[in-house]
């Protein structure tokens, strides 16, 4: 008898944006984690401590800000830390002008 080969399907892991909500690849988010020393971005996406995701828009920040992030990573998010993370935020595209651009009648 002969073996079969199959192609096996190469697994692609799923996050939630806490922003928006929704579900996209790991790749395409933006991690945040909470350690020791505060919160702060995670560009290796392996940093210890608990993590979370958010887009890389400005919109999906500006919620995650609010609220949504500090409950996800389950603690209160100092002035320090917030004013680091804003001024990151600040230099994300804003999407709402892109939908603006995007609509039909809008040139």
């Amino acid at each position: 008898m002969t073996k079969k080969t199959s192609k096996r399907v190469k697994h692609i892991p799923q996050r939630t944006c806490v922003g928006c909500r929704t579900v996209q690849s790991k790749r395409e988010l933006i991690r945040l984690v909470r350690t020791e020393t505060g919160v702060g971005v995670d560009l290796t996406g392996k940093a210890n401590g608990r993590g979370v995701y958010l887009h890389n828009l400005r919109s999906c920040w500006e919620r995650g800000l609010k609220g949504a992030l500090a409950s996800a990573l389950k603690t209160e998010i100092n002035a320090e830390d917030m004013a680091k993370l804003k001024s990151i935020m600040e230099t994300l595209p804003d999407d709402t002008l892109e939908e603006s651009n995007s609509l039909p009648g809008k040139e």
